[in-house]
Parts: structure tokens; sequence; C-alpha cells
């Protein structure tokens, strides 16, 4: 009993002393560090591990990162390496680092009846990139349970069509890959377990477009996702008025929806009379809409995308850069970024001082964290490509594809992340890290946790610009 009460006394002070010196953001990221630890140590372990197969410790702290942030690049093959009892591990760690450390704690809260204090609550909201407290425990319970019923039939129906097309061999494999897909499309992991992605279903129609929706779902935003449950089953709110989307779930639909459309347009123009070429219309439509979807985060692909051309490879890495919603399992910049930075150019052109749509004005605030992190995230992606060309002897659209996939947390490839030097390996590995905690909190992780004000501001001058 004494040594229970000198246990639970120390866990108090060392979280009262973190309380005191770490900010939310900080404490969020060393759970993710931690996490990765943790995933390394657990990678590693032969029990997961086909006989007789080794890797460098750099090899395995690449993948680990690679797992926690749902990235999907690896530096070895995964089929080779880990066997089947390893695949199960990395669908848990999808799910803990595509759905957030804090979302599944919680989550294993509420299931224990056990209180969530104000801490915790305001950790969740910091990891989920929310605004606000209130609804935040309802957020994760309501999320969480539609995103595990779906991977839950999705699971199911794929292994019933995988084994009734014959695309596996045994009802056993059918399951396994069946589970494997629903969970990594919705987590949008992107890794290949069997060496060939999901090529071999290129021409499965049925199974693409569950995909597409899969992709949907992970990547379209936790918040949407709770709107549109709200929307379908109760059409009000809890205070009797009709339902109104908040502005954060429409600029996210809509910027979602548009750049599907560009993307499936582009690709579509771009490759009809080159990879597409001896394809049917559908199948052409189809895997448009296919890489439109899975270059946004997912990671999956049903072609060697070596065949594809330079301006398609390039508008990859486009849409991997840009991502998928904030607060879903995505990576990049964040499509709402990318929304506010083109209505602030718009507003800017017609000279207006205020940015509206909706009918409703967005914040200077964030507008000014947009352009912030839009603006470093591009940096940083251009002064990688620069450090690669220095360092390894690929293509530069090989390195491009490399650096906007790791940082979208992609995970699509030229296929030269098994050939980067030690340099390389580290750069990319850094850049899936900074990619799923965001820009923003990778900037804000180096700021103290209380700042003070100066008391002062500086008289205001005119520049000439442009």
């Amino acid at each position: 009993m004494a040594k229970r009460r000198f246990f639970y006394g120390y866990k108090r002070d060392f979280t009262r002393f973190l309380s005191a010196h770490i900010s939310s953001i900080q404490m969020i990221v060393l759970y993710y560090l931690l996490l990765t630890i943790l995933s390394f140590f657990l990678l590693r372990l032969a029990f997961f591990r086909n006989p007789g197969v080794d890797t460098s410790l750099l090899d395995d702290v690449f993948m680990a990162i690679s797992t926690v942030s749902v990235t999907g690049l690896s530096t070895f093959n995964i089929n080779e390496v880990f066997n089947h009892r390893g695949v199960v591990l990395l669908e848990i760690l999808f799910q803990v680092g595509g759905l957030g450390i804090m979302m599944v704690s919680t989550f294993f809260f509420i299931v224990t009846r056990r209180k969530i204090s104000l801490k915790q609550r305001q950790l969740i909201m910091t990891d989920m990139n929310q605004p606000k407290l209130s609804g935040i425990v309802r957020l994760i319970r309501t999320t969480l349970a539609i995103l595990l019923w779906i991977q839950l039939l999705f699971g199911v129906i794929f292994s019933i069509h995988f084994y009734s097309s014959h695309h596996q061999a045994n009802i056993y494999d059918s399951i396994f890959y069946g589970f494997y897909q629903s969970i990594s499309a919705v987590t949008n992991s992107g890794f290949d377990v069997t060496g060939g992605s999901i090529i071999p279903y290129a021409d499965d129609h049925f199974f693409l477009i569950c995909i597409i929706l899969l992709i949907t779902v992970g990547g379209i935003g936790f918040p949407v996702i709770m709107e549109i449950k709200e929307w379908l089953f109760f059409k009000k709110s809890k205070h009797g008025y009709p339902f109104r989307f908040s502005l954060f779930s429409k600029l996210a639909i809509w910027s979602f929806l548009i750049l599907f459309i560009f993307g499936t347009l582009l690709i579509f123009a771009l490759e009809r009379q080159h990879l597409f070429a001896d394809m049917s219309s559908s199948q052409q439509w189809i895997s448009s809409m296919f890489y439109s979807m899975t270059t946004r985060n997912a990671g999956l692909q049903i072609n060697d995308l070596n065949d594809f051309q330079t301006a398609t490879l390039l508008l990859f890495s486009t849409l991997m850069f840009i991502g998928c919603s904030p607060s879903s399992v995505g990576g990049g910049v964040r499509t709402t970024t990318v929304a506010i930075i083109v209505l602030y150019m718009f507003s800017f052109i017609k000279s207006e001082e205020k940015i509206s749509i909706f009918g409703r004005r967005i914040s200077e605030e964030d507008i000014k964290k947009s352009v912030v992190v839009f603006n470093l995230s591009l940096l940083m992606c251009f002064l990688s490509v620069i450090i690669l060309a220095a360092t390894e002897k690929h293509s530069l659209i090989s390195l491009i594809v490399e650096v906007t996939s790791a940082f979208g947390t992609t995970g699509l490839s030229l296929g030269i992340t098994p050939d980067l030097s030690t340099t390389g390996k580290i750069i990319i590995a850094l850049l899936m890290f900074i990619g799923r905690i965001g820009m923003l909190y990778t900037l804000m992780l180096f700021v103290p946790k209380e700042m003070q004000d100066k008391g002062y501001i500086y008289p205001t001058e005119k520049i000439i610009i442009g």
C-alpha cells in the first residue's frame, strides 16, 4: 500500500511538473515521440518478423516514423520482413497514428468509464486541432465509432469480394487482406504488404470505388463526419433550430470536392493519350478519380508511377503537398489552408479588406496562420529537395515526389526510398513526422508555455512591394 501511494504521488507530482513547464502542443509531440519509440522496439521483435530477416537500426527507425505518421514509405519490402502478426501490429499502429493518440486513448477512457480531466480535454483539443473544448468528447465518441464500424463493414465486404472474385487463394487470405485494405484505406496508411500495392485490382471498378469512398471518409475531417451524421439523422440542432453546417465543414467539403474534381480532370487530360491510352473510357475516368484521391494522402497505386508523364507526377506532388482536411488522418498543408490562401488572393485582387464566404467572415488570425503555414511548408520542401539533390543520385522529379509524399504522409514513391543515403532517410523521416503533427504545431513546438507581451508597439511605415 505504501509503495502504491508513493507511485501515485510521484506520478501526480510528475504530471504537475509537465503541466507547469510544457505546453499542450509540446506534450502531444512528446506522446508521438514515445509512440514512435514504442513502435520501433515492437517492430524489431522477432515475433513479428519472418525468420532470418535482419534490418538496420536506421531502417527500423524510418519504418516506425512512417507507421506512426501513416505515411507508407519504407526502405525495405514489408512482405519480406514482417509476417502476418507483424501486419496486424501495423494495422493497430495505423489506428493510433492515423486517428490520433488522444482519440484512441480517450475512447478507452470512455469504455472503462474513467473520468476525463480538464488537462486531458485540452490535450484532446490540441491533438485533434479543435478550437474549443466543448463537445470534444462527444466528437471523439461519435467519429471513432463511425470510423470503426465503417472499417468493419468494408472489411467484411472486401473479404467476400476477394473470395468470390478469386482475388485471393482461400478464405483466410480473403479475410486477412480484406480487413487490411479496409483499415489501410480509412487510415490513409498506404503501406504495401503484398509487394504490388493494389495493382492486381486495377480493373476491379467496384473495389476502386469503395477505396475512393474510404479514403474520403478518412481524409474529409473528423468534425465534418460528425456534422454529416447530425445532418443525416437529426436535421435539427439540439435547440430545435434547423441544422446548419459550420464554416469549417463547408470550407473543408467544398475544397475537398473541388480538388478532387480538378485533379481528376487534369489527370485524365494528361494521361488519356499516354498511360490510359489502351483503357476503356470508364476505366480511364475511374483511374483518374482514383489517383486524384489517393495522391491526397492514401498512397495506394494501381500502376507503376514510373510510367506516368513528368507533368502528371508534378500534379501528383502538388496534390500530395496539399493533403487532406485538418483534424483528419492526413498530412500536408491541409485543404482549408489552401482554400483560405486562394480566397485571400481573390480578395486582394478585388481590393476587398475582408475575406467572406458562405455568409461568414474569416478571421485575420486564420489568414495569417494559413499564409505562414503554406509559405514555410513550401520553403521546407524546397530546401529538402535541394539537399536531396546534392546527396542523392536520382532524378529531380523522383526527389520532388519523395519529398511531397513524405510531407503529405502519402507514401507514393518512384522506388528510390530503399536507395536513399543516410542523410536522405533522415530528411524524409523528419518530413513524415512534421507532416503528421502539422507545420503549425511544429512552429509552436518551440514557443515557450508563457509568452510575455512587450507592452509597446512600433510605428508603422510603408515599404515598396512588387
